[in-house]
């Protein structure tokens, strides 16, 4: 009986070593897991694109469902020929005014993404914005990478300072459109943004307009802009590209032809809340 008793005990002593063996190795598993989930959450990320075919709709960093989730979008997945034009606009030197013209003839709207020095500097453009029918939106007051703002006070005051700028200047409240400063966001980012109410705007369609001392010609500037054109295209245009300014006119009338006709933020994002 005495060596049956001691086998007992150190079976279940071995038993035990082996179950804890096991149990730690699933815990540190599922410790790895979640440090990775939150790494993966506030790693900071440059929005791009992967175009695959001409005409075609590009591959983001994040598919459409995933940035919704985060009230968070980059284009308007459809059929439909519409494109949606959005103006970042970091200070004025005297190309808005053509572009504003050109959307006027072409009765086509645009959301302007500004930031607080713009309004400061600028405000009766901003008011023409307006005037015309355009939204004005958040581009944040001092155009900081916001993905290394882990703060939400910090975050929401650069938000803020835009809004109460916008509403001294024009009289009306800012919608709560938002788009990251140079695309650098992250997934605890874009909860941030969204817990504060704010819809974040990304792209589907960009080109690289914004060097003052090295514009796109024309050629350029169209083999870009058209080739890469497809439905739902949310389009990033820098108001202070002297290009864009010299053929927002002919690129619309481009556009046109090709079947395609204008829409507001406002309106995709009807469709998406009703989806």
């Amino acid at each position: 009986m005495k060596h049956i008793r001691c086998y007992r005990k150190l079976f279940l002593t071995a038993l035990f070593l082996v179950v804890s063996y096991f149990v730690g190795i699933g815990a540190g598993k599922l410790t790895e897991q979640m440090n990775a989930r939150e790494t993966a959450s506030s790693a900071s990320e440059n929005w791009g694109l992967g175009f695959q075919e001409e005409g075609s709709p590009p591959v983001g960093n994040a598919s459409s469902d995933e940035l919704w989730n985060y009230h968070a979008s980059f284009l308007d997945d459809t059929d439909e020929k519409v494109i949606y034009l959005t103006f970042d606009c970091g200070f004025e030197n005297g190309n808005t005014k053509a572009i504003l013209d050109a959307l006027k003839k072409h009765e086509a709207p645009a959301a302007f993404f500004i930031v607080g020095t713009y309004l400061e500097s600028a405000p009766d453009m901003v008011k023409r914005m307006v005037d015309e029918g355009h939204i004005v939106a958040n581009h944040t007051y001092h155009h900081p990478n916001m993905s290394s703002i882990s703060s939400k006070e910090d975050f929401l005051k650069e938000l803020k300072s835009v809004e109460n700028l916008f509403k001294e200047t024009t009289g009306q409240e800012m919608p709560h459109y938002y788009r990251p400063p140079q695309g650098k966001y992250s997934l605890q980012n874009l909860k941030m943004a969204d817990s504060l109410g704010y819809y974040t705007f990304f792209w589907s369609l960009a080109y690289v307009d914004w060097y003052q001392d090295q514009q796109p010609s024309k050629e350029e500037a169209f083999e870009k802009l058209l080739g890469r054109i497809h439905p739902g295209a949310i389009v990033l245009l820098h108001n202070t590209s002297s290009t864009n300014a010299q053929i927002l006119d002919e690129l619309l009338t481009k556009w046109e032809e090709m079947g395609y006709r204008f829409a507001s933020l406002e309106d995709l994002l009807s469709k998406k809340q009703d989806a």
